[in-house]
């Protein structure tokens, strides 16, 4: 964390493009932050855009403003966050998330400073400074088409890579002592005293959730506490080092490889011998919870669910199609 530190100050008295790497969790948004608030240009606004939240069609109205009736509800002009960013930053998260043609509009705001709002001909100008975040490997979505690889070298100019939680156990106490400090104020309680075996326990855990997680932890910890001590009663069962079925609930897999092995197994186990339904039994059941949670995600649109599932448009179209989907969406 100390070269994340160094690398920050050092390009934040700079303009260049900054990209931000690391897993969910892990504090991109406060690096952004802080790459602002350390700049020339901290007078000016700091204007934070989820690009994985919205539709392609949203999206671009919500970067780049649109003018009354360039579509159904677009009642009057609306100015974008690039143009709202004049003169500060613009922190464009979970950009690995936007569509190709997006991309391109991207890379020109990046080496222009031009754009275009929705529906108009006119080229407004933007002195924004763009800093980017992706919990993806970008250079493996360019080999996978997914993303441009011009815009990739244009963001990546200064690449800030954050640790997960789990490379850096030894900030684990300072990290307790800022959130109980915090949560303490928030409801009016003292829980300022560490337990045995507490820091042991937080240490020795895989934190796939990253800071986010120890947050959440410690916050319901406060709440939960009885005593001005925080103790391993008051924290969950995968942090004190039990499965989930001792603690009284099913048992869940630590990470992704076990989880999908624990899934093969289960899926063996309910088909038993009978022959050729394995692949329908798992394979299909897998997929079809695949798609269902990515078109939940990209808010039922087809163009982009088939985006990030990296497969055909009408590929997917079918698929919904035979897994009885629905077939509204565009």
């Amino acid at each position: 964390m100390q070269e994340v530190y160094r690398i920050t100050r050092r390009v934040a008295a700079s303009n260049a493009s900054v990209l931000i790497l690391g897993e969910t969790g892990v504090g991109k948004e406060l690096i952004a932050s802080a790459v602002h608030r350390l700049s020339r240009r901290s007078g000016g606004p700091f204007v934070r855009v989820n690009c994985g939240a919205l539709s392609e069609s949203l999206l671009e109205s919500e970067l780049f403003g649109h003018v009354r009736g360039a579509f159904t509800g677009a009642v009057a002009n609306r100015t974008g966050r690039f143009e709202a960013a004049h003169g500060g930053t613009v922190f464009l998260d979970e950009i690995n998330s936007t569509s190709l043609t997006l991309q391109v509009k991207l890379l020109r705001v990046l080496q222009e400073k031009e754009f275009e709002r929705v529906g108009d001909t006119s080229t407004l100008s933007t002195d924004a400074r763009i800093v980017a975040a992706s919990n993806r490997n970008l250079m493996t979505e360019v080999r996978a088409e997914r993303f441009r690889e011009d815009l990739y070298w244009r963001l990546n100019v200064v690449p800030i890579e954050i640790p997960s939680l789990r490379q850096r156990r030894e900030d684990i106490p300072a990290l307790v002592s800022f959130f109980l400090e915090h949560y303490n104020e928030v409801n009016d309680r003292y829980v300022v005293h560490m337990g045995p075996g507490v820091i042991e326990a937080m240490q020795s855990y895989h934190w796939p959730g990253n800071v986010r997680e120890l947050q959440n932890y410690i916050e319901r910890a406060v709440v939960m506490a009885e005593t001005d001590e925080l103790t391993l009663d008051v924290l969950p069962a995968c942090v004190r080092g039990e499965t989930e079925s001792e603690a009284g609930g099913p048992e869940v897999a630590e990470d992704f490889d076990s989880l999908a092995k624990a899934l093969v197994t289960r899926g063996l186990t309910e088909v038993g011998p009978a022959a050729g339904e394995v692949h329908v039994t798992i394979v299909e059941h897998i997929e079809r919870e695949l798609i269902a949670q990515v078109l939940t995600q990209c808010a039922g649109v087809q163009t982009k669910a088939a985006t990030r599932l990296g497969i055909n448009r009408n590929t997917l179209h079918k698929k919904i199609k035979d897994y009885g989907l629905g077939d509204d969406a565009g």
